[in-house]
């Protein structure tokens, strides 16, 4: 992975020492749905503390999310140091404190018709919604989990109208019926040249960022200005939208519920979201410091 967050190579295994007594750790860097929170979108008891846990000992923890940041209240108190997320796959950096987007990477509307038009002609039944810096807005045809009373329903081309307001931090597509990860090598395949396809759904539901846009750019920059390197970085995740983080990372971990590709892709793996697998690392981490 180079410093800009971009794949070049497997991913690393862990350094010497980074969890029997060494200081290195500086940064944690965790995926919330399916990794950190349970399967009811709840913190445990046991990562609550271990949240606390390392911040007290001067480890930054970073929620690094898919997820809009209209969705960050299930975490927004459980970082007390500089309360800041990464969502929106890369994004988006918000703060949780003060509930306000401080860097924005959007997706140009441009580079949205095109994938829109490329995904019609490869995947026909493909439906679509945007996720603005303002909100959240889909198509007639597009199934919303949870759309917002402010939530505009018009086709695509209508959503995707220049509004430098509210950027488009996201386009996703959903199909009914293809098989998810097949839909994303379509996809990929299609429009790639346009932007940056992943998924964390269970179902065909992609997640379409700005070219170069990922996770790991993002946390990449925000180590890069804080003068940390990523060597001293510990990341979490379970599915593909992850990968370029876990491999950018200098530690990677995979819960033991991850995506068949996040689990052959990490040589690290911890226990369950449901079994607290983040905070039995932290654990060891913490441990390790005080050994």
């Amino acid at each position: 992975m180079r410093e800009d967050g971009r794949v070049t190579s497997a991913i690393r295994p862990l350094p010497p020492g980074a969890l029997s007594g060494s200081r290195t750790t500086r940064v944690i860097a965790t995926d919330l749905d399916g990794t950190l929170l349970r399967d009811d979108k709840t913190v445990s008891p046991r990562t609550v503390a271990a949240l606390a846990a390392a911040e007290e000992a001067g480890i930054d923890v970073l929620f690094v999310t898919g997820r809009p940041t209209r969705w960050m209240h299930v975490v927004s108190g459980h970082t007390a140091r500089h309360g800041v997320a990464i969502c929106a796959n890369g994004a988006a950096v918000y703060d949780l404190h003060n509930d306000t987007v401080l860097q924005a990477y959007p997706l140009p509307e441009a580079r949205a018709l095109a994938v829109v038009a490329a995904l019609r002609e490869a995947v026909p039944g493909s439906s679509f919604a945007v996720e603005r810096l303002g909100g959240f807005h889909h198509e007639p045809g597009y199934p919303p989990l949870d759309p917002g009373p402010d939530s505009v329903v018009a086709p695509v081309e209508e959503l995707l109208a220049v509004d430098e307001a509210a950027p488009v931090l996201k386009l996703l597509a959903k199909h009914p019926a293809i098989d998810p990860d097949e839909f994303l090598a379509a996809a990929r395949a299609a429009a790639g040249e346009h932007a940056e396809f992943t998924r964390s759904s269970p179902s065909a539901l992609l997640e379409v960022s700005g070219q170069g846009v990922s996770k790991a750019s993002t946390l990449a920059r925000w180590c890069r200005q804080r003068g940390v390197r990523q060597e001293e970085v510990v990341a979490f995740g379970d599915m593909p939208n992850d990968l370029p983080m876990l491999g950018w990372a200098g530690t990677a971990y995979a819960v033991a519920n991850a995506h068949p590709e996040v689990l052959a892709a990490t040589v690290h793996h911890t226990a369950a979201n449901e079994q607290d697998g983040v905070a039995v690392v932290i654990e060891r981490i913490l441990a390790g410091l005080a050994g």
